[in-house]
């Protein structure tokens, strides 16, 4: 018996205005992997995490996740299944302190239900040092823990990070990598990221997609996540 993957995406296609920038995307993940996207700048990883979480309505093909055809739901369905959103940027609200901003979390949750606020603090104890302080006054690395935070406290059953390590300090993201992987064990959740930093890549990914033109033109299967293979696919 097989059971059918977290995510499934099948010959998708995606514009901006007239530009084709998907075209003709595959991929599936099984429940509890870490998977990266990679690939150059321009390439469609963003574009592709935009329709996984209905903000970008795909032209043709197909989005399946938990098991349920989700091609041309809005956002909040993609929110109310369980799907949690790390945009680039983080994109935290800068005038609501770090408590409320994860009670807008809250209000969003998986089909369980369950909220995991005790276990963001202690995933990230600096945010529970922080609860009062506007985010907006945050570092840059407190706010992609906290951007982190607030996905993961509705208990999401599948986690899409853009750029997780861009613009902070190299022990703030190993923090964050490990955070990442404990996510997974404990809770089960299945996490797609996109990313171009090399450690970042090879500090979570299991395998990895490599996105070129719109298109997935290849896979690092497991146990093959290296820096040499990951270098010869993105010429890094």
């Amino acid at each position: 018996m097989t059971t059918e993957p977290v995510l499934s995406v099948t010959g998708l296609w995606a514009n901006y205005g007239a530009t084709p920038i998907l075209q003709g995307v595959d991929m599936g993940i099984a429940k509890g992997e870490i998977v990266g996207l990679i690939g150059r700048n321009g390439v469609g990883k963003t574009t592709t995490l935009r329709c996984l979480i209905g903000l970008l309505r795909a032209n043709r093909g197909g989005i399946r996740i938990l098991g349920k055809d989700m091609t041309g739901q809005p956002s909040d369905a993609f929110a109310r299944l369980g799907v949690g959103y790390i945009p680039q940027g983080r994109d935290v609200f800068p005038r609501m302190t770090v408590a409320e901003n994860l009670a807008v979390g809250e209000l969003i949750g998986g089909p369980g239900g369950r909220k995991l606020e005790d276990l963001v603090y202690q995933y990230f104890p600096r945010l529970a040092e922080r609860r009062t302080q506007l985010a907006g006054t945050m570092s840059g690395g407190e706010q992609q823990q906290l951007a982190i935070g607030r996905a993961l406290i509705g208990n999401p059953a599948l986690m899409l990070l853009d750029e997780p390590s861009e613009g902070i300090q190299p022990s703030i993201v190993q923090m964050i990598c490990d955070a990442l992987k404990s996510i997974r064990k404990e809770l089960g959740t299945t996490i797609l990221f996109v990313e171009q930093n090399l450690d970042t890549i090879l500090a979570i990914s299991e395998r990895c997609y490599v996105m070129e033109k719109g298109r997935i033109m290849a896979e690092i299967p497991p146990g093959q996540v290296t820096s040499e293979t990951v270098r010869g696919h993105l010429s890094i």
